[in-house]
């Protein structure tokens, strides 16, 4: 199902960021976001990517078990649910390693 699910959804796509003050060479930005859900128990970590960061799409990235990179929504309440799913898995983590 994994490989079905990456490629009916864009992954990243390099494009040169805006000069904002800074010699930023080049930063990785979503063309597009996914409307459909992801599955979370595939999901092992996500970053932002957001205007501010000199993207035209804000996202977040998820990177999937396998090494896929997707696209969502950043402010689609199955995103957050994934989002604190990971975190909370971070911080258990972190606990017992300490």
């Amino acid at each position: 199902m994994a490989p079905l699910l990456a490629l009916s959804l864009l992954v990243l796509w390099t494009s040169p960021a805006p000069a904002l003050g800074g010699a930023n060479d080049a930063e990785d930005c979503c063309l597009s976001v996914t409307q459909r859900p992801i599955p979370g128990n595939i999901v092992r970590a996500f970053r932002y990517l957001l205007i501010k960061d000199g993207c035209r799409v804000p996202a977040v990235v998820f990177t999937t078990m396998r090494g896929y990179q997707l696209c969502a929504p950043p402010d689609q309440p199955w995103v957050d649910r994934i989002i604190r799913r990971l975190r909370k898995t971070l911080a258990k983590s972190k606990r017992h390693s300490s």
